[in-house]
């Protein structure tokens, strides 16, 4: 089943595989509720009338999102090429705890087709693909959808410190277009790839796939909620496979499609 959030004249409103879902439903009282519970919460109130209006992004203010880092050896090589301190990074790879950051709250995230940024105050900028898990308010994967975890690479290059410079600001992290529930069997064996254009035309392609990565999904999780509580559920990005060469920055214009399984995330890079 895939849930989509829509622009409407009332306001956002959520749909449940193409039908609108009853005009009280939000994704907080989904995520509160137990997973073996969560079919039954939606069928009972989805209805007849289909879905249509411009998507927002599947998340609602009250939900955070998180991000995972050095989860795949792409990520631990690039980020021990941006920075001096290339031992930091060996060692968060191999550790038993992994690294976790808070990168967005809800009213922050850019969905499908909306716009996101590059910091002017950076000088090496990507974009960075991630598997997203939707986890419900006790600890349990109910979903996933597509990730972009935005990244200023030269910023984070100068020192770790500043990661949450690097990460955290306005448009950073987009989100969609939809949220697969009830679909997490096939998450330890996902496509991903990343492709940018630049003026209509191709300038990078990369692919992974989540066999790839270095922990377990639900390792991550356990870490997250081990000493935080998530009333309204969370977001958690996993971690990118793909990031682009030493050269490469995006630039104003660029067009980033984030693929994750048959999920198409699609965002440019806006002023």
């Amino acid at each position: 089943m895939k849930l989509t959030r829509h622009k409407t004249q009332h306001g956002p409103r959520w749909a449940a595989d193409d039908r609108w879902l009853a005009d009280t439903f939000d994704l907080r009282s989904l995520l509160e509720t137990r997973l073996a519970d969560m079919a039954v919460f939606i069928d009972r109130r989805i209805t007849n009338e289909p879905a249509q209006g411009p998507l927002l992004a599947p998340i609602e203010d009250t939900q955070e999102v998180w991000a995972s880092g050095v989860t795949y050896q792409r990520s631990r090589e690039a980020r021990q090429a941006e920075s001096n301190i290339g031992s930091v990074y060996d060692r968060v790879y191999a550790a038993q705890r992994p690294e976790l950051f808070f990168k967005a709250i809800g009213w922050r995230v850019m969905g499908h087709g909306q716009p996101v940024r590059i910091r002017p105050d950076s000088a090496w900028n990507v974009p960075e693909p991630e598997l997203t898990l939707v986890i419900n308010k006790h600890g349990e994967i109910a979903g996933y959808t597509a990730g972009n975890d935005m990244s200023s690479r030269s910023i984070e290059g100068e020192n770790p410190l500043y990661l949450p410079q690097a990460k955290v600001y306005n448009a950073s992290c987009s989100l969609g277009p939809t949220i697969h529930i009830l679909d997490a069997v096939r998450l330890d064996d996902l496509p991903i790839e990343l492709s940018i254009e630049r003026v209509g035309q191709p300038v990078f392609h990369g692919s992974t796939n989540t066999a790839n990565m270095n922990r377990k999904l639900e390792e991550l999780v356990a870490y997250l909620y081990r000493e935080l509580s998530f009333p309204s559920g969370a977001f958690l990005l996993t971690g990118t496979g793909i990031v682009p060469p030493e050269k490469f920055t995006l630039a104003h214009g660029d067009n980033v499609i984030v693929t994750v399984g048959d999920l198409r995330l699609e965002n440019e890079i806006g002023a």
